[in-house]
Formats: C-alpha cells, sequence, structure tokens
C-alpha cells in the first residue's frame, strides 16, 4: 500500500512518512507545490495526506482536480490547523474522506491512516490497545491501565512511555529519544525530556514491583528494564 504525503513543510512531511512506515506501508513525501500534482496523476497511490495549505489557491479545487484527472481517486485525508474549522468544513463538503488537524499525536494519525487503509491492506494493522506486563496501553486515548487503575498521559509522555516499553531492556540514547519525539536533537531541550521522564515514572509506577524499572544511565541516556 502506497501513500502520499503532500506539505510544504519537510519537517512535518517526514513526520508523517515514519507514522505510516511504522505501520508497514510505503510512503513517498513532497514539499514542492509546483510538482505534487504531476507525481499524482503519474504514480498510482491508495491514500493522499494532504495538507490544506500546500499552496495559496482555493484546496478545494485540489479534490475537483483529482475526482476528473486520476482514473480513481484515492481516499484523500485533508490536515488543517486546529483554528481552520471553516477549512476542515470546507474539504469535507468538496469530498475528502477524513482530516487531521494540527498538531496532532503519531497514535491518532496512525489510527486515521489505517482505518482508511486497512479494507484493501493485509498488513500493518493498527491496535487500540497493547499490554506491556500489568500495564495496558489505550492508544486512541492516550491512557495507561494498571492494577485497575487509568492514568491519563500528554501525548509526549505515552509517546515516551510506549517507546520504552517497545524497546525494554534496551539502552535509549538522548538523541534518539528527542529526535524520534521531539524531532530535535538540541542539547538545550534535554531539559524537557529529562521532566517528560520523570512524569512518565511517577504517574506509571515504573517499580520493580509492577514489573519494570526505569534508570539513567549516566552520560547516553535512558533505560527500562523489566523485572
Amino acid at each position: 500500500m502506497r501513500v502520499f504525503i503532500a506539505d510544504h513543510g519537510s519537517d512535518v512531511v517526514d513526520y508523517l512518512k515514519q507514522i505510516v512506515e511504522d505501520l508497514g506501508y510505503t510512503a513517498v513525501g513532497c514539499t514542492d507545490n509546483n510538482v505534487f500534482t504531476e507525481i499524482l496523476a503519474r504514480e498510482a497511490f491508495d491514500l493522499v495526506i494532504l495538507d490544506w495549505n500546500i499552496r495559496a489557491a482555493d484546496d478545494t479545487s485540489l479534490l475537483e482536480w483529482m475526482n476528473k484527472t486520476l482514473p480513481t481517486r484515492p481516499p484523500v485525508i485533508m490536515m488543517a490547523n486546529r483554528s481552520a474549522k471553516r477549512d476542515i468544513t470546507d474539504a469535507l463538503n468538496a469530498g475528502a474522506d477524513d482530516y487531521i488537524t494540527k498538531p496532532e499525536s503519531r497514535n491518532v494519525i496512525a489510527a486515521r491512516v489505517n482505518a482508511l487503509l486497512r479494507g484493501n491492506a493485509a498488513g500493518g494493522a493498527f491496535d487500540t490497545e497493547v499490554t506491556y506486563g500489568a500495564y495496558k496501553m489505550n492508544r486512541l486515548e492516550q491512557s495507561v491501565t494498571i492494577h485497575d487503575e487509568t492514568v491519563i498521559l500528554t501525548a509526549k509522555e505515552f509517546e515516551l512511555a510506549e517507546m520504552f516499553f517497545k524497546n525494554t531492556d534496551r539502552t535509549l540514547s538522548r538523541n534518539f529519544i528527542m529526535k524520534t519525539i521531539w524531532r530535535t536533537t538540541a542539547t538545550l531541550a534535554t531539559r524537557t525530556l529529562d521532566m517528560h521522564i520523570s512524569r512518565v515514572w511517577a504517574k506509571l509506577s515504573l517499580r520493580p514491583e509492577n514489573g519494570f524499572r526505569i534508570f539513567t544511565v549516566f552520560g547516553y541516556g535512558y533505560r527500562l528494564e523489566s523485572h
């Protein structure tokens, strides 16, 4: 399954490509508003993620162009800023299949992408809930349940917690964590990382009695160990 991503921001395109590829799909990105229609006309895609502001013109015309030009128009997810409610309404009325408001967490984006591709894809299933020992994570609600108690995390806290659980017993460098979660390796931002890890540790009670322990690897990063 192939997903085409068109956004004027290269950082946004890279972010979305990583999400799509983590689901097991192929992602093709474009930031040049002068060539993205050429790519759509030349290549076949199973889904298009389109930024409302990819060009200055009224972007409902892009949906109209796709309807008239492409042999079979793939599903379209339109992206718009949270404040642009009128844009979202116009996009849906013009034929967009779904929309994503910026900024949005990777888990919600993955669920939206997979919902439109699930019917045609054999793989890449997005599990709403995943379990790590005593911890049950709900990716859509961004909550974690342990011992019948549900804890609500912020988007970054949830992404950070899931990263550690997926990499249990592996040491993760600060640079890797910052690049993956915050898409930066800036040294000054490490205080933000330390603060978020402290919050995740406290909220989820990551202690040996609950099956996991998180600790600092001096001069390198962090490690979540299973017990």
